[in-house]
């Protein structure tokens, strides 16, 4: 039958928990930072080969120069490229306008003694950083950053310098001030992923704003960048430009994606900077909140300035074109009460200035001490006296894991975009209690619990006292609209993830990690009561049926089994109101890890807990307990007795997309088997049911509800079922019906306080007509049988697959046709339901190959659980192939199947992706998870392990995977029916 599908964006979870971050299977890599303007930020990519450059040789491209220079500038190079180094790193964890993520950029000595590396800001990261340079001779070592500029892009990464043992170490010296415009240049460094690449170019100016590289990401101010064209692209970031000296007149920092055009980051300040690292002190860098642009006279003209001053100006520098102009003043900060946009910079501290380097050098010099100021102001001149504030104050270098989300102060990077106070709680990674409503950038949390939350510090004394899983008020809104404010009511989250402070150690390059403490106990659940809405009376009896159906949602902490979402959301059906039993999609809850919870008359909202995975119908059982929702008129759902047929009349009773109750009578078009496709990415799929559609485009509509006769009585259920992922990287879902009666036998045994223990032939089929068995070998006498048996549709089914290491696939092989089981000819799916009368084997005749045959085969015991233990390594989500793995594969490599990777750890870094199978440990076979912890307990942190690896199309690869315990420790979780959230964490390493 063909699907009618729907298909639904897929959600992005920036990172669900500190259990597993982010877990989407992509490149390693990490694009230019781009915007309308065309402008980027080269950072780490591997692009396709660009053959202007020749893969890491020394070449010296001519591009007119004269022949007579190409001699010294080899020389020049030879000398230079023992300095420079190509940088693998990793930002860890989200932070500030940064997310998680891996990536390649350049680097070069800048003291070799001391093992100081230049590179930009947006490689040594804002957030924590883990990474190593490679030398010239292709010897590696660790490096990690002493310092990264609160608002310029350049930072300093130290190493050992005992650690290069087969080169000398050399350094290359920094020369601001030779940078001329028409001065000939080569940039060095690891052009577009490559080892070594050399671009020449020349300098064409020396006074270009820094440039715009788009909305919530990093962007530099406050200086002036040089502009050449030298064509650099992903990776080229933190190279040196090198003079034919061999001096760094600039630092190689961004470059526009539809010119030439090449933007290098002057080093006036960094070589004081470089002065105070190497001196062991602290860098002072002064603000007063406020960004200035140059605008050159005729615009500076338009903004007030007078004749006489201009005159005055260009008198004291004859050479100067433009002055500074305040662009952004930031509310509350030092300059907040004097300055306003538009103010023309005259002098400070009586000293007239039109550049940014002599306005940083008062700033820095004068942390925590008054400043004047003089500015013109539509033609006026009027002076101020401003207290400079430190800029590390308002630079954060903590940031806080919680709820499965990471919050850090709003930073003055983002405050200076969006002209906001440098205040308030910034959601850096918005996921697990703080993915909130709307767009996921952007948030600021104002107040949790009624509590203000002006800076981490208040947040974290509120959040203490918050108990586990209380359901709290969350005030907060978008830094890129701050006219509106909005309230969530969140779940408290401390059962699945930490609750920890992280803050930066620039003595060891690590953030350190401080645990705060246990959560208050929940407090107890009290019963409450509620009344349903009443509805319209046109509804007839099916508007009873709304009084068994609730909401239901989940959060899933850690993705796996292929399930490519956090949250879910949907109707149940209540089936059973004494004991509290709730039929849901497994749409909706895919396994039994996650936190359910049950509204129940949009008011009462309770927890909940998955009993029941069917193994291959689209539904699971979630329990509840029924003293919480008190009085309050919940009733199970009455089965009708009257089976659903083609053509039958039926109300479809449901909650469509806006979550609100909807009911419409409609018929009944088909009922007939159906096979969802296939997803790259192997994920539960329901398998081997008659599926039914109806007369109505509502239907699509409406992920979750019920098929309900004429008295009200429910007939079937009606479906979500997620299917393929299309090209677009969009989940295809489809809205289906089953028959009540699928679920009945489940639920009888539930009833009685017993698990049902399902078995039956594991083996995936579709249906084949006469017409196609006929040409497949079937007799005569087979087909009267298959008349005989089925009045209604003539077909059999053909083994599509069979589940990889099962009893059922030792005997039945694909494309084998069944024909009879235990004797009764085969023609209903129904009639191989799996159930608990199934024996340990039955007879199975067959036809493979147009010849019968009879054989015995075994049966398979299906687990209704899924999978009960997960191993998080270096990043990676392990466990063990759960049954959509093993339906789509043909070999099992071994028991240890890659779910899922953090983006910014080390399996991300290195190459694991999800859908591979680990086979070994530095030579050692593995085969079960047991065997996996047991190789790699007790490795040596930060050093290299050889992994085997094995594609789901059984391609084999070898990965050298170093490990980074600090932020990724070994640990699993077990399933454990017992504990509070039904798993238990235990910590391995």
């Amino acid at each position: 039958m063909e699907l009618d599908p729907t298909v639904v964006p897929r959600e992005e979870d920036m990172e669900l928990s500190n259990i597993i971050p982010s877990t989407e299977p992509s490149l390693t890599q990490k694009r230019k930072r781009s915007r309308s303007d065309g402008v980027s930020a080269p950072v780490a990519k591997r692009p396709e080969l660009d053959h202007s450059t020749s893969n890491g040789a020394l070449v010296e491209p001519s591009l007119g120069y004269p022949a007579a220079h190409q001699p010294q500038w080899q020389g020049t190079i030879e000398r230079a490229i023992t300095s420079i180094v190509s940088i693998r790193f990793s930002q860890v964890a989200a932070f500030d306008t940064d997310g998680p993520d891996t990536s390649e950029a350049s680097g070069f000595v800048v003291d070799a003694a001391a093992g100081l590396i230049l590179t930009n800001r947006h490689v040594a990261c804002a957030g924590p950083f883990v990474g190593e340079a490679v030398f010239h001779d292709h010897e590696e070592v660790d490096v990690f950053p002493v310092y990264r500029d609160p608002v310029h892009d350049f930072g300093v990464l130290k190493f050992d310098p005992k650690k290069i043992r087969y080169m000398p170490v050399t350094e290359i010296q920094l020369a601001p001030d030779l940078a001329q415009v028409g001065l000939d240049i080569r940039v060095v460094g690891n052009d577009a992923g490559e080892k070594l690449s050399i671009l020449a170019g020349s300098i064409s100016r020396l006074d270009r704003n820094a440039p715009e590289y788009g909305e919530m990401t990093y962007n530099d101010f406050n200086t002036f960048y040089l502009q050449a064209a030298s064509s650099t692209s992903g990776g080229s970031s933190g190279s040196p430009v090198l003079n034919i000296e061999g001096k760094a007149v600039a630092l190689q920092a961004g470059g526009h994606m539809r010119a030439a055009t090449d933007f290098f980051f002057p080093l006036d300040r960094v070589a004081r900077a470089l002065k105070y690292i190497q001196e062991g002190k602290v860098v002072p860098r002064g603000t007063i909140q406020v960004q200035f642009l140059h605008r050159p006279f005729d615009e500076v003209r338009r903004l007030g300035l007078t004749d006489s001053t201009e005159a005055h100006i260009r008198n004291l520098f004859p050479t100067e074109v433009g002055m500074l102009v305040a662009e952004v003043v930031v509310p509350k900060g030092p300059a907040s009460a004097f300055l306003e946009e538009g103010d023309i910079l005259l002098s400070v501290n009586d000293n007239y200035l039109t550049k940014f380097v002599p306005l940083e050098e008062v700033l820095d010099s004068s942390v925590g001490k008054e400043i004047k100021i003089k500015i013109q102001r539509g033609g006026a001149d009027m002076e101020f006296t401003l207290t400079v504030q430190d800029l590390h104050s308002i630079s954060p270098d903590r940031y806080l894991e919680v709820g499965g989300a990471k919050l850090n102060n709003v930073s003055y990077q983002l405050a200076r975009q969006f002209c906001v106070p440098v205040e308030g709680i910034y959601v850096s990674e918005p996921a697990g209690m703080f993915r909130l409503d709307g767009s996921d950038h952007g948030w600021i949390i104002s107040s949790i619990d009624t509590k203000p939350t002006p800076n981490l510090d208040e947040f974290i004394a509120a959040f203490k006292e918050i108990p586990d899983r209380e359901r709290i008020p969350v005030e907060y809104y978008s830094i890129l609209d701050v006219h509106t404010k909005s309230v969530a009511v969140v779940t408290a989250e401390r059962h699945w993830s930490g609750f920890r402070l992280a803050v930066r150690n620039d003595k060891t390059g690590l953030w350190d990690f401080t645990d705060l403490g246990s959560p208050p106990p929940p407090r107890p659940l009290k019963p409450m009561t509620a009344t349903f809405a009443t509805l319209d009376q046109s509804l007839g009896a099916a508007a009873s049926l709304f009084h068994s159906l609730v909401k239901v949602s989940m959060y899933i902490p850690c993705r796996i089994e292929g399930f490519p979402k956090s949250r879910k959301m949907g109707a149940g059906l209540v089936i059973d109101a004494e004991k509290g039993l709730v039929v849901v999609g497994r749409n909706i809850v895919p396994f039994t890890m996650g936190d359910i919870l049950l509204t129940f008359a949009d008011s009462i909202i309770v927890p909940g807990k998955a009993v029941f995975l069917h193994p291959t119908h689209n539904f699971a059982i979630v329990s509840y307990d029924p003293q919480l929702v008190g009085e309050t008129p919940v009733k199970s759902a009455p089965v009708s007795p009257i089976k659903l047929g083609q053509g039958h009349r039926v109300s479809l009773v449901a909650l469509n997309h806006n979550q609100r109750p909807v009911a419409i009578e409609t018929t009944v078009t088909d009922i007939t088997t159906v096979t969802i496709p296939y997803s790259g990415t192997p994920r539960f799929r329901a398998i081997n049911f008659d599926a039914i559609t109806l007369d109505t485009p509502l239907a699509q509509q409406c992920s979750a509800g019920v098929l309900v006769d004429a008295d009200g009585r429910a007939q079937g259920l009606w479906l979500s079922y997620l299917g393929e992922r299309t090209n677009s990287g969009h989940d295809t879902e489809y809205h289906l019906g089953i028959g009540i009666d699928t679920l009945l036998p489940i639920l009888s045994r539930l009833r009685l306080d017993a698990t049902p223990k399902l078995r039956g032939l594991a083996v995936e089929v579709t249906p084949v007509q006469m017409s196609q068995a006929r040409h497949m070998g079937l007799s005569e006498d087979w087909v009267r049988k298959v008349e005989a048996a089925n009045k209604e549709r003539r077909q059999l089914f053909l083994i599509r697959r069979t589940e990889n290491g099962s009893e059922t696939a030792k005997v039945l092989q694909d494309l084998d046709l069944i024909l009879a089981v235990n004797g009764k000819t085969i023609t209903r799916v129904q009639e191989l339901e799996l159930h608990e009368e199934w024996g340990s084997d039955v007879e199975v005749t067959i036809l493979r190959a147009k010849k019968e045959i009879t054989v015995k085969v075994p049966t398979t015991e299906f687990d209704n659980e899924g999978t009960k233990r997960i191993v998080f390594w270096a990043g990676a989500v392990l466990h063990e192939p759960h049954r959509a793995a093993l339906q789509q594969s043909k070999k099992l490599p071994s028991r240890i199947y890659v779910s899922g990777r953090a983006k910014g750890s080390p399996s991300y870094m290195y190459g694991i992706v999800p859908t591979q199978w680990i086979t070994a440990v530095n030579g050692r076979k593995v085969t079960t998870l047991d065997d996996f912890v047991d190789a790699v307990k007790g490795l040596p942190d930060n050093e290299y392990v050889r992994i085997k690896t094995i594609s789901f199309d059984l391609v084999p690869c070898v990965l050298s995977i170093k490990l980074g315990l600090h932020y990724w420790p070994t640990s699993e979780l077990i399933r454990d029916p017992d504990s509070d959230c039904g798993w238990t964490r235990r910590n391995i390493q």
